[in-house]
């Protein structure tokens, strides 16, 4: 009899736990994850070399990123006088990190890669205060917009997770 009770407990158990993994099975992404990390030029000259894939420009960056996927809000397309490039809005609490770096590095560049690959560059000219960075990027411009796309879907999603987690 216990016997008897036991299989069927342990049946309905793994029935349930079935039907708990269908109804927990995640739909199919509609983009592309992608890690988008921004590099600071290096002071001394020592770290990791990076170049650049249309203009060969060379910067030895330091390794450790100064801006994460995780600090990023938005992404955007915009034209500007020199042609498009990408708008990266950065969270609230890495604006004012990113101040205080942006004020004591004037003068740098910072390197954007988007899954380790270098694919623009910007001189920090002054302190950076709303958190808007302004990157071209060696792409072409037919490509941008899906770049954008999944940039934007990306950050989204990442900053769901954080809140959720937070």
């Amino acid at each position: 009899m216990i016997r008897r009770w036991a299989a069927g407990f342990l049946a309905a158990g793994v029935l349930l736990g079935l039907a708990g993994c269908q109804s927990s099975a995640k739909k199919p992404l509609d983009y592309t994850p992608m890690v988008a990390r921004f590099f600071l030029e290096s002071g001394s000259g020592d770290g990791m070399p990076l170049t650049l894939p249309q203009s060969d420009v060379r910067v030895t960056v330091n390794t450790k990123p100064v801006i994460t996927e995780g600090d990023i809000g938005n992404v955007e397309l915009v034209q500007v006088d020199l042609g498009k490039c990408l708008l990266i809005q950065l969270t609230p609490s890495a604006i004012r990190d990113f101040y205080r770096m942006s004020v004591t590095h004037q003068g740098r560049r910072l390197v954007l890669m988007i899954d380790n690959v270098a694919l623009g560059a910007r001189r920090i000219d002054g302190p950076v205060t709303n958190g808007a960075l302004f990157v071209f990027v060696e792409l072409p411009d037919a490509s941008l917009p899906a770049l954008v796309e999944n940039l934007k879907k990306t950050s989204a999603a990442l900053q769901r997770e954080l809140a959720r987690k937070g």
